[in-house]
């Protein structure tokens, strides 16, 4: 069996995994490996924006914010920290190239979404996820010391005789081989658990595989069952993944009605209040869907023209006209708040293991996210956790083991059992 070594290897290629990339030492030999293609995540996807800190007098309510979003489950602390790092975040993503929308005079744009009390989400029309991951993507592939290999699963995690994650065993997608790659520092940033999920605004392969290799292993994880529904996806029979309708667009006055065209809840509520209030509509109508309202959108054609080029673009694809009628929309699932145990800087209970994005259970989410937390979330953990790993030692130790197909087989099936158990625990 192909053996190798680094001194760090990063499970995942979204926002999380790539930050993290970027911010080790550049004389770090680190691998960055993906289950799919190297824009196969779901930072890719993300349209809303990113939240901010707007200004110093902001800080305690967009902490009660986040806090109230999360049924004040959050840990204070790692809020605190995310809040506190917010700026900074948004700065470095704008020297790498990123561009935000701006006002005339120059300044930055502000929109707000649900459970917001103010304005505070900067964003690139409704592609802010793309646009941040595809700059990071770039960024990343210009450092001679990180290696990107797509098209590569993690089969299992590798741990020595003492305990400490030595790195994982991972399969060539294409090829079916299967390799071990021994690390100093292994960080799991493999996204979250959409796949297992009938309908989700997540890519398929997105299946828990970080948590369930960290389960199978012992190593701790928490509110497993903490799955969030997005209000608004836009409705279809088609299977397959959900196209995301963004909160953005309530934000700026989009409005959902009922088979009666009447309001029937506040559309800036927070997104699992919104989505029971959907969904209760819906048993009462007997249908098997809403509608929003997007004429009603501040600024109208031109705001919709403008910040929300996409969502037009795919409603007109699937025939409907966000200009001349509302549009179909259906709760899904979209995001995943539990996951592996990490502290502040993305260390998990087991040494030279780290967990960051949605693969990791921080606390800074609670039970419910408030939107456009996820990706300053993802970026400014994933920069500690590389900050952590620069200071600390490496692992030592090996284990050998010859994977087979047979016993490949019986892994994933027990990691994805196990994972689809936890999570749909109470996310029905």
């Amino acid at each position: 069996m192909k053996t190798e070594f680094r001194e760090v290897l990063i499970v995942g290629a979204g926002a999380a995994g790539l930050n993290c990339a970027l911010h080790l030492p550049e004389g770090t030999d680190a691998l960055v490996i993906c289950k799919g293609g190297l824009r196969e995540s779901d930072s890719f996807l993300a349209q809303g924006g990113i939240c901010v800190l707007h200004d110093p007098a902001d800080e305690e309510s967009y902490f009660e914010d986040t806090m109230r979003a999360g049924h004040y489950e959050n840990n204070p602390d790692t809020v605190r920290c995310m809040i506190a790092h917010s700026r900074e975040t948004i700065d470095e993503l704008i020297s790498f190239g990123v561009r935000f929308a701006r006002e005339e005079d120059g300044s930055l744009a502000y929109t707000r979404e649900g459970a917001h009390s103010r304005p505070r989400i900067v964003f690139h029309a409704d592609c802010t996820g793309r646009e941040i991951a595809s700059h990071l993507l770039r960024a990343a592939q210009k450092r001679a010391n990180v290696e990107l290999r797509p098209y590569t699963t993690m089969v299992d995690l590798l741990f020595s005789a003492e305990g400490d994650c030595v790195g994982a065993a991972v399969r060539d997608n294409r090829t079916k081989e299967v390799s071990l790659v021994y690390a100093g520092n292994t960080v799991l940033a493999t996204g979250g658990v959409g796949g297992l999920f009938s309908h989700s605004t997540n890519y398929r392969i997105l299946t828990g595989d970080g948590v369930g290799a960290a389960l199978a292993h012992g190593v701790a994880a928490d509110h497993l069952d903490y799955v969030q529904f997005h209000p608004t996806t836009l409705y279809t029979r088609r299977r397959g993944r959900r196209f995301l309708i963004s909160e953005s667009v309530r934000g700026e006055g989009a409005q959902l009605l009922n088979a009666a065209g009447e309001r029937f809840v506040d559309e800036l509520l927070p997104r699992d209040v919104v989505t029971a209030a959907i969904r209760a509509q819906m048993q009462t109508e007997g249908s098997d869907h809403v509608r929003l309202d997007l004429r009603t959108v501040r600024g109208g054609e031109k705001t919709l023209e403008e910040h929300f080029p996409g969502i037009v673009r795919r409603c007109r694809k699937e025939g409907y006209d966000v200009f001349e009628a509302p549009i179909p929309v259906v709760p899904a699932q979209h995001y995943f708040m539990g996951g592996v145990r990490s502290d502040l800087s993305g260390r998990t209970t087991a040494p030279h293991l780290y967990a960051v994005g949605e693969t990791c259970c921080n606390g800074v989410h609670g039970k419910n996210r408030l939107a456009s937390n996820s990706l300053l979330e993802a970026l400014i953990f994933a920069r500690r956790a590389a900050a952590d790993i620069a200071r600390g030692a490496r692992a030592k130790g090996r284990t050998q083991w010859d994977y087979t197909q047979k016993e490949i087989a019986a892994l994933e099936r027990a990691r994805r059992e196990r994972v689809i158990r936890e999570t749909h625990h109470e996310s029905k």
